[in-house]
């Protein structure tokens, strides 16, 4: 299961990559439309938060410390250091699925998250999941803006 973790959270967080270098204007990343709560810039801030936190902090003992209100708060970060921490990010995925053991994907998540224990294999697909669901967001704030 590790090897299809890396090679869809790789792809889709490449996609990422690629959707946020497709603006016509790389400010546009940081603009808020009508009816819609957050900006691409953000929610690429906040995968970056929620991968390297749950994936590489949680389950790769990485020393990544999230500041999740800087996620949806932090605005005009350089579109290139949001590139690079992506690629960290997909590094981060790759070096921690790596050391992960079938009995470490069978065991509850270290850390309850919804109020409930929870299988990592299962929580990993969830995360998996919420990457999806915001790359969706950022593709079609782009196609909005465009």
């Amino acid at each position: 299961m590790t090897e299809h973790y890396i090679t869809l959270f790789s792809r889709d967080l490449e996609k990422l990559k690629e959707e946020l270098q497709s603006y016509q204007d790389t400010e546009a990343i940081w603009k808020v439309a009508p009816g819609i709560n957050n900006c691409a810039g953000n929610l690429a801030l906040h995968l970056i938060g929620n991968i390297n936190h749950f994936i590489g902090a949680i389950l790769g003992n990485t020393d990544f410390k999230r500041d999740r209100d800087a996620e949806f708060n932090d605005k005009h970060v350089p579109l290139n250091q949001i590139l690079n921490e992506i690629d960290k990010t997909i590094d981060s995925v790759s070096q921690t699925m790596n050391k992960l053991t079938n009995q470490q994907l069978e065991s509850d998540y270290p850390v309850e998250v919804f109020g409930k224990p929870m299988n990592t294999s299962y929580f990993i697909l969830h995360l998996y999941g919420h990457l999806n669901y915001h790359l969706g967001q950022v593709n079609y704030h782009r196609r909005l803006l465009s």
